[in-house]
């Protein structure tokens, strides 16, 4: 059941992508956990750069996404810097499309 919900969120958050870049926050591994406990989700995510144009308006997105799932009320969202994000954290399908 919990695996069920974190896959929609994991859904809903690659519906999000980052607006320099053609691939989704969760391939390029932005998103470090999701964690879901009765009817609320706690995500950790990071950013490409803590000086990102999007600081604001992404993990509101991630949360809003997240909120969409039908099995979840509340969404913790933290946003961290530590492990700083590198490339290294895309995924296979990512690192394809950007031809790395």
């Amino acid at each position: 059941m919990i695996m069920e919900v974190k896959n929609k969120i994991i859904e809903e958050i690659r519906k999000i992508y980052d607006p320099e870049l053609p691939v989704n926050i969760y391939e390029l591994g932005l998103i470090y956990d999701i964690q879901v406990k009765g009817r609320k989700a706690k995500i950790k995510m990071t950013l490409t750069t803590p000086n990102c144009p999007v600081a604001e308006s992404l993990p509101k997105e991630v949360k809003e996404g997240a909120m969409q799932v039908e099995e979840i009320d509340d969404v913790d969202l933290q946003l961290v810097w530590d492990p700083p994000w590198t490339k290294d954290m895309m995924s296979d399908a990512a690192k394809l499309e950007l031809n790395l």
